[in-house]
């Protein structure tokens, strides 16, 4: 990798960051495996969200997380290096405790449990690593206090646990994870009484006021652009709010009505990006199978009591200041990326997508982004980061923002011009990036999308000087059939009977090619792309159309 990446990565970096790096790298604490604090009364009879997610556990020491399934057969399985790094995380994560059917697992489960404590010392392997010690802590609290019982020598590891983790937060990686290490040291500090746990109530909740006002931006979305990370960071204040009412009391009222603002502010958002299928839209990292659904957080809410806003009706909204653009008329639905690709100091989740766009007719997805099956570093991940994978133009073959490894970004491009227009007979939004002015001549990308009447009209121009290369492509979703017409359009056939046309539009040829759609972690097939590919001097421009056939 050459000195400009690095430095344009890091350079973005806070200072907080630089240290906590170092200070993560060199500092590893001793565990305190002291007696733990006495525990908490309980004063609700039960944790108050029901089990969401299905059982990862599929017999006993049987797992299958990503698509991948393993047993769990002696010690070293635990840390298994032939294991992928994210399946094992799953592993010490606990979530089957909390799963739909655990009542029929509880056996195996007190089983696991004990064996987790014996075959994972203290401070050794991934379980101990930040972000999967603090999903276990909140796993086995929740579990405990959901009418099943852990045993002392649980309650002990418990405590060694939430001991370890205040001496291993993630400042060097802020974000989701610093969130979820707070969570998990409220937890511990409701769960246990006294003075140590005291310290890790506040601490926590030091945390998540910060990190709450920084991270859920003032239109309620996530600020890093991901509506599968939203929906995490999401049932991450609904479980805050449930576990106040189990010890309630001491939470203090201001922060639990923070919270409960938080929480309705993010549903708001998350059912404005969502598909009218009512799951979420595939910008940056997005998959389905890794947080619990929309209308599983919606039931949350509900159990709740909370009193939930439906985003606007408009036929255009603007979620501001998250970036996305949603586009409603008659049953088409399209959601536009004129976002940032995150914040700056951590854009681990982007992907080169500025300016791709997601379509849908009624409940079927036609248009969608390519998701992702995998965080290992290779081409998979490169590739499914990259400009190309999603709806919007890439230029001499670079992305338009400087994706690279599996969570680094140099340059990334700003979106610029957002403008929007409603009449009667369309609805038009357009928005430029700066991504490619990096390259000779400083192309600038403008996309424009307008919708009328049965018409959907995608304009690209490329300003700017210079012969370059440009390619748009267009990735349809699975069960999409497309064939070529006689006249050089193309015919879509929707699952549903429907049929569309696209064509270019002044001499535009498009060509079809194979793509890959990768809906899940570890799992991935091939979808039809049409692509127009352009080679000569700027400016450019390229008009699509899309229409419905009657």
């Amino acid at each position: 990798m050459s000195l400009t990446l690095y430095y344009h990565t890091l350079r973005h970096l806070r200072p907080s960051q630089v240290v906590g790096w170092a200070w993560f790298a060199f500092h590893r604490p001793r565990p305190d495996t002291s007696p733990a604090p006495r525990r908490r009364q309980i004063a609700a009879a039960v944790f108050p969200l029901p089990p969401l997610r299905e059982g990862s556990l599929v017999e006993e020491n049987v797992f299958r997380f990503l698509n991948i399934t393993r047993p769990l057969s002696d010690a070293a399985d635990w840390n298994d290096l032939g294991a992928d790094r994210l399946w094992l995380y799953n592993l010490h994560y606990f979530d089957d405790l909390n799963a739909v059917g655990r009542g029929r697992r509880r056996a195996w489960h007190e089983r696991l449990v004990a064996r987790w404590i014996t075959e994972n010392p203290p401070g050794f392997g991934a379980g101990w690593e930040p972000y999967p010690l603090s999903l276990r802590i909140v796993n086995w609290i929740k579990w405990a206090c959901s009418g099943f019982s852990l045993s002392d020598t649980a309650v002990h590891s418990l405590a060694v646990q939430a001991r370890y983790l205040r001496r291993r937060l993630e400042y060097h990686l802020l974000g989701n994870h610093l969130l979820a290490n707070a969570k998990a040291l409220v937890f511990a500090g409701l769960f246990f009484d006294g003075h140590e746990s005291k310290e890790w109530l506040d601490i926590g909740l030091e945390i998540l006021e910060r990190e709450l006002t920084e991270q859920v931006l003032e239109d309620g979305g996530h600020f890093e652009r991901s509506p599968m990370y939203h929906s995490i960071v999401l049932e991450d204040v609904l479980d805050l709010l449930a576990m106040s009412r189990v010890f309630p009391s001491v939470v203090p009222p201001r922060t639990f009505e923070r919270w409960t603002d938080v929480a309705g502010r993010m549903l708001t958002w998350l059912a404005a990006m969502c598909h009218p299928d009512g799951d979420i839209a595939f910008f940056n990292d997005s998959a389905f199978g890794i947080a619990v659904t929309p209308s599983q957080l919606g039931a949350c809410a509900r159990a709740l009591g909370l009193q939930v806003s439906a985003p606007p009706d408009e036929e255009i909204l603007r979620l501001e200041p998250s970036g996305y653009v949603r586009i409603r008329r008659d049953r088409l639905q399209i959601l536009f990326d004129a976002a940032p690709v995150g914040p700056d100091y951590i854009p681990g989740h982007a992907h080169a997508d500025t300016l791709s766009f997601e379509l849908s007719l009624g409940t079927v997805r036609v248009l969608t982004n390519s998701g992702v099956s995998t965080y290992n570093v290779g081409p998979r991940r490169a590739w499914q980061r990259s400009t190309a994978a999603h709806n919007t133009v890439e230029i001499d073959g670079e992305d338009s923002s400087e994706v690279w490894s599996a969570f680094r970004v140099a340059r990334r491009a700003r979106p610029f011009d957002l403008a929007v227009e409603r009449s009667e007979s369309a609805l038009r939004v357009a928005c430029s990036h700066d991504g490619y002015r990096r390259l000779k001549g400083e192309p600038v990308h403008r996309r424009t999308i307008e919708v009328r009447e049965r018409v959907l009209r995608v304009s690209d121009s490329i300003s700017g000087t210079g012969i370059h290369r440009a390619a748009a492509h267009f990735h349809f979703h699975q069960g999409i059939r497309v064939e070529e017409g006689t006249t050089g359009d193309w015919m879509i056939f929707l699952p549903q009977g429907t049929q569309w046309r696209m064509v270019g539009k002044n001499g535009l040829q498009l060509a079809r090619e194979e793509g890959e759609y990768a809906p899940e972690f570890g799992k991935s097939t091939v979808r039809p792309v049409l692509v127009w590919r352009f080679e000569g001097r700027l400016p450019f421009a390229a008009v699509v159309e899309i229409f419905e056939e009657r």
